[in-house]
């Protein structure tokens, strides 16, 4: 369907949401709000880069950090996007956050075509998650160590390469290798969904309480929250408050609010409207909005990693092409102007000062 985009007086889009004009995401808010970024966007894009330096203090690579993009071949690391954006960081006073050391869909091929050998994976995990470690020990403040490895609706392992290969222990094993590359680094353990999956959220939760009572160094829960406009706010204030509950650091690491549905696999979108009007994007700033709000609401001072929105314009958003849907999920439109949302955020981030 082709997308039709109601252009709007930015005077009426902002209502009395407009703030000062000083105001800025960063600024607006205790702890560190950040936004998933592309490594060439930030050596490149000049645009790019003045609203990163205006609105954030945290930075998370959309993939450059992942196992196939720095480990694409058994006996080569690639180090260039991941150095460039370590150096960005350092020279603006940005967090880095990485994301992620094991993830079955960032698992390169080479290693997913291997015959099932137990101790031949365990040695390419150590080898790995310490040479990556080590090599930007104190540079990354935290980490993603093991993304998405529960299902959704049963809580049951996912079945990856190294869930059937080495078994639960896997996850125990990335975070003990983590700690030991980076005793400094706060440690998550990251999903999707399980602000919304109860099911999925106490499986998390009895994992982690697993993990704990055997001393593994696991020290945050990351929410994606891809979530939709109609997702259920008090089922994701029930699963804010039992994370906070565990004492871990609690980060809302890939925020994104989408009008239409999918059902979470590649090309499943499910359009339900073509339309932007006035109205959506009003919602869209009150459910931005709420959710900084229900974030502060749920989750102690001292328990605040940082809110990240997983890209923050429509136009670099991964929504529409993965899902082949069209929506506008983000804070800034596609020609990069702040959305109504923009405002929304800002003020339910305000309420944390």
């Amino acid at each position: 369907m082709k997308k039709l985009l109601l252009l709007l007086p930015a005077f009426i889009l902002m209502g009395c949401q407009t703030p000062h004009p000083s105001s800025n995401l960063k600024d607006s808010a205790s702890f560190p709000i950040g936004t998933a970024i592309r490594a060439h966007q930030l050596v490149k894009d000049s645009s790019i880069q003045a609203i990163v330096k205006k609105d954030f203090n945290s930075i998370t690579l959309e993939n450059g950090m992942k196992m196939y993009a720095v480990h694409h071949s058994e006996n080569e690391y690639n180090w260039k996007h991941v150095d460039d954006v370590v150096h960005y960081a350092q020279q603006n006073n940005i967090r880095l956050h990485g994301h992620a050391f094991i993830w079955h869909s960032g698992t390169p091929r080479w290693i997913n075509e291997m015959e099932p050998d137990s101790t031949a994976l365990d040695k390419i995990m150590e080898d790995y998650i310490l040479t990556y470690g080590k090599r930007y020990q104190g540079k990354v403040a935290g980490w993603d160590v093991v993304n998405e490895a529960l299902l959704d609706s049963t809580g049951e392992f996912r079945k990856s390469i190294w869930y059937k290969t080495m078994g639960e222990g896997y996850i125990a094993r990335a975070f003990e290798l983590a700690h030991k590359a980076d005793p400094g680094a706060v440690l998550f353990y990251n999903d999707f969904n399980i602000e919304r999956d109860t099911v999925k959220l106490h499986s998390m939760l009895r994992m982690i309480e697993k993990l704990r009572a055997q001393n593994v160094p696991i020290s945050g829960i990351g929410f994606q929250m891809h979530i939709r406009m109609d997702t259920d706010e008090k089922t994701i204030e029930y699963a804010l408050k039992k994370a906070a509950e565990t004492g871990l650091q609690i980060h809302l690491s890939e925020i994104d609010i989408i009008f239409n549905k999918h059902d979470d696999t590649p090309g499943g979108g499910i359009q339900i409207y073509d339309e932007l009007t006035e109205e959506m994007l009003q919602a869209q700033a009150d459910k931005y909005q709420w959710l900084a709000e229900a974030y502060i609401r749920n989750v102690p001072k001292q328990q605040r990693y940082g809110m990240t929105v997983w890209g923050f314009s429509d136009k670099h958003s991964w929504i529409p092409s993965f899902f082949d849907l069209n929506d506008w999920p983000c804070i800034y439109d596609e020609n990069m102007n702040p959305k109504p949302a923009y405002y929304g955020f800002i003020k339910g981030l305000k309420t944390s000062k």
